[in-house]
């Protein structure tokens, strides 16, 4: 699928302009389908869909394994890409109680709390003994550039990876989404029967409440990003016992959460 566009644009420096052609990032959207039931619609970049499908349904709770995913396809309209995931009895009937609870739910105002339950899952604290050095995470964060093939081009992708305690980078897909970009990343190593408590994930992004939960449920214990964390974010890594590194450049991160990571004069405890 095409991922990105030609496009003649004018490019100005101070007053002096020039013709030229730049690489645009393409967006489509992607539409979710289990067991020939429509879920849910998002714009992402058409590239990795596969890996993206089976990340999605993974961190997000619809499949609890890998295994319970059949088969995916992936079918092209006008209007986007159809995702066609066939999945186990069981998986699908989790998804069909969830559809069932979220019914009828309008803006009252004060009815919020089971949507809000929803969106914050209740996921057991991960269980990993896994110890990483800073040093581990700057040769990862390092390696990532050269291998964002997309963002070289257009400028307008994020990226997601996993860096192994070696620091050596794997599994690195883009994305127009943070989110997205991750789910790829997630579903490609779930593909490959990693283990969730021999390395970190990186985002090229800032670390927000999603970007936890998300890594939290397929039990990666250190999430590293080159920006900032939010609030809840850090929260809940505080309550599922995720290492939370943000601002992760030039050698240098700062540790919010979590006691997977090694000491270091260069990366601190942000209280």
């Amino acid at each position: 699928m095409i991922t990105h566009v030609e496009k003649k644009v004018t490019r100005w420096q101070g007053i002096t302009s020039s013709e030229r052609v730049d690489c645009v990032a393409e967006e489509v959207p992607v539409a979710f389908e289990y067991n020939g039931i429509a879920h849910t619609v998002m714009l992402a970049t058409p590239a990795d869909l596969a890996d993206f499908a089976l990340g999605f349904s993974l961190s997000e709770g619809i499949v609890a394994h890998r295994n319970e995913v059949f088969d995916i396809e992936a079918a092209e309209s006008a209007g986007g890409v159809t995702l066609q995931l066939e999945v186990a009895s069981k998986a699908f009937l989790r998804l069909k109680e969830r559809r069932r609870s979220l019914a009828g739910r309008t803006g009252c105002g004060l009815c919020g709390a089971e949507s809000l339950a929803q969106v914050m899952r209740d996921l057991p604290p991960v269980n990993s003994p896994l110890q990483m050095s800073p040093a581990t995470l700057y040769a990862g964060m390092s390696q990532l550039p050269a291998q964002q093939v997309l963002q070289q081009s257009t400028g307008a992708t994020h990226a997601a990876c996993w860096v192994n305690g070696a620091g050596e980078i794997s599994h690195v897909r883009e994305d127009i989404g943070r989110h997205n970009a991750l789910d790829k990343t997630l579903g490609a190593l779930a593909k490959s029967d990693f283990d969730p408590q021999s390395g970190a994930i990186l985002i090229t992004s800032r670390a927000s409440f999603e970007m936890v939960q998300k890594s939290a449920a397929m039990g990666v214990g250190v999430v590293a990003a080159v920006s900032a964390p939010t609030a809840a974010a850090i929260r809940l890594a505080e309550r599922l016992n995720v290492t939370l590194v943000g601002f992760l450049r030039d050698q240098q991160c700062v540790r919010y959460t979590g006691n997977h990571l090694l000491g270091s004069t260069k990366c601190m405890l942000k209280t």
